[in-house]
């Protein structure tokens, strides 16, 4: 990722560019492994082992603007979490390049947590990392706790939570911190209809407060409801980019 100037740095006024993604191509190389085969007498036969190419984006861009809020849809190993890796800076671009207004937020539901914590002290945790004082910890943590729906189980050790209770921890840890670019991937995913019905209003404050939002998800409605613009990759390559009803209903009749 490369930064704008220093003078774009600063919150941009409404509709300034925030994301500019150029000609943008990401390649990695991985390992592959083959699966043994069964020869002649049931002798176990190794397949050739190497390194594979993955083309994984193929040539992307596009300009997000302050104020949107940016659906990323398409099947999977379609190239959507690369796309926000890559933005976040986490994923080298192999040709191309994106430009950022501001440092971007990868919110993922997969963050670290330590299982012998309890609940509370994990969430003290979380916030010192996004960088809240221990003053600002103790205004908010209630508010992190109950956004969570974990009143009755602060104290207890995350160890005995569901994988549901963990998952919606981590996101409302994670949500605590407004970003002047926020991306999500697949968070809405976590929890009962009540709480994505609070998750996805939560995100909508944020695209308010923080500018630009971006949400990769596969539940359609998440993105109609939350987002004002759907991008669909298709096999790393940008197939259709507008807004929300028109992608989302030609997505669809894809999969047909």
């Amino acid at each position: 990722m490369t930064d704008l100037s220093a003078a774009d740095v600063a919150p941009a006024p409404l509709g300034a560019p925030t994301v500019v993604v150029d000609g943008l191509h990401v390649k990695y190389r991985v390992f592959a492994s083959g699966k043994a085969t069964t020869g002649k007498m049931g002798e176990r036969i190794p397949r050739t082992r190497g390194m594979r190419e993955v083309h994984a984006l193929k040539g992307l861009s596009f300009v997000v603007r302050q104020g949107e809020s940016i659906g990323i849809i398409g099947h999977n190993g379609s190239g959507k979490s690369t796309l926000l890796r890559t933005i976040a800076g986490l994923q080298p671009a192999t040709e191309g390049a994106v430009y950022a207004s501001a440092q971007p937020a990868l919110l993922g539901v997969n963050a670290a947590l330590l299982n012998n914590l309890s609940g509370d002290k994990n969430v003290r945790l979380g916030a010192l990392a996004l960088g809240f004082t221990p003053a600002e910890i103790d205004e908010r943590a209630d508010e992190i706790i109950d956004f969570a729906g974990l009143e009755e189980f602060r104290d207890l050790p995350m160890r005995t939570y569901s994988s549901g209770m963990q998952a919606r921890l981590r996101f409302s840890i994670a949500i605590a911190k407004s970003q002047q670019i926020l991306m999500i991937d697949e968070a809405l995913a976590v929890g009962d209809k009540r709480f994505r019905k609070r998750s996805e209003q939560r995100i909508r404050d944020m695209r308010d407060e923080a500018g630009t939002v971006f949400l990769v998800s596969h539940s359609i409605s998440s993105i109609m409801d939350t987002c004002t613009r759907v991008l669909w990759i298709d096999h790393g390559e940008l197939r259709l980019d507008g807004d929300p009803q028109t992608v989302c209903d030609a997505y669809l009749d894809s999969t047909l």
